[in-house]
């Protein structure tokens, strides 16, 4: 069995729950890890999970905590017969629990962030954004964990037109973590990124996941958020003088070639232009304007410019 334990925090993970709610759940109701190991905290086996996640699903459903310990101790492997129609619904729903939020190919961590956040479980949410920004960095967390969650949601809300209490409560959650990366690690150098969504844009996560990504590496930036008029963006470029300039456009109503031409025939025009966002089409795009693939290849370009001036002669 030895193989197959697991610890607090990724049995937490896995179910979508807050490290302190297993603590509790341990400390109330016996439901906590089995394999213990001299010299080594106790660590969960696979039935202890079974059982856990019996009792994730009951409370979700608005069982007694103490009733949803009963029937996983009693069943670690087994459904409650009479909640095993309640589990899930033919159209996809859950009891309890509104409309799931499908990941497609995301792993255990993944599903276990959309179940925290179909309860709004802010502490959860928390919890597993963090772990994996401390362990995999921004660029791979933004990926493979919050970039699935985040479609699921959109793809149920096109379907749905709900789960928007969903939808803010997590990109609040992933904001405040990106903002702690930030203050994690502080810039070595002046901020020489300028990053900005589009006129009328109001998708800021992507923003807020790229100067994370360039403060992990040492890259200082400024964000000037959602829907900046092109006027403001060139004065705030007149202003700062950056090396680069990231425009965010999540859709196509708020690209706007045109605002990619103002910003190259500024009187500061910066070294670098970069396009960034779905809503951009690459024949669309001014000469000189670069379309980034992906977050980790915005970032290999930001980190270049911020070399190449550095590089510069001092006037």
């Amino acid at each position: 069995m030895a193989d197959e334990a697991l610890s607090a925090g990724v049995v937490a993970r896995t179910l979508g729950v807050a490290v302190t709610t297993l603590r509790t759940w341990h400390q109330r109701y016996g439901l906590g890890p089995s394999e213990h190991v001299p010299g080594h905290h106790r660590r969960y086996t696979s039935t202890d999970l079974s059982r856990l996640e019996i009792m994730r699903r009951l409370t979700a459903e608005g069982v007694n905590p103490a009733e949803a310990a009963r029937w996983a101790r009693r069943a670690p492997a087994l459904t409650p017969p009479e909640h095993a129609d309640r589990s899930t619904r033919p159209d996809g729903t859950r009891a309890g629990g509104g409309t799931t939020i499908p990941v497609g190919r995301a792993g255990p961590v993944a599903r276990g962030l959309a179940r925290a956040a179909m309860r709004l479980d802010s502490a959860a949410i928390g919890e597993t954004i963090a772990h994996a920004l401390a362990t995999d960095g921004v660029v791979t967390t933004w990926d493979t964990l919050l970039r699935p969650v985040l479609a699921g949601i959109g793809e149920r809300h096109a379907v749905t037109a709900g789960l928007i209490e969903v939808e803010h409560l997590l990109s609040r959650c992933v904001s405040e973590a990106f903002t702690a990366m930030t203050r994690v690690h502080p810039a070595t150098g002046p901020a020489r990124i300028l990053l900005s969504c589009a006129d009328e844009e109001q998708h800021t996560l992507p923003l807020d996941a790229l100067g994370a990504a360039l403060a992990e590496v040492g890259v200082g930036c400024r964000i000037l958020g959602a829907r900046v008029p092109v006027p403001a963006l060139v004065e705030a470029v007149t202003r700062t003088g950056p090396a680069a300039v990231v425009l965010w456009s999540h859709t196509r109503a708020t690209a706007d070639p045109d605002q990619l031409s103002t910003l190259l025939a500024a009187p500061h025009r910066p070294l670098l232009v970069l396009a960034a966002g779905p809503g951009w089409r690459a024949d669309t795009l001014p000469v000189g304007v670069v379309r980034p693939v992906d977050l980790a290849e915005a970032v290999s370009l930001a980190v270049a410019v911020r070399e190449s001036q550095d590089r510069l002669p001092m006037s």
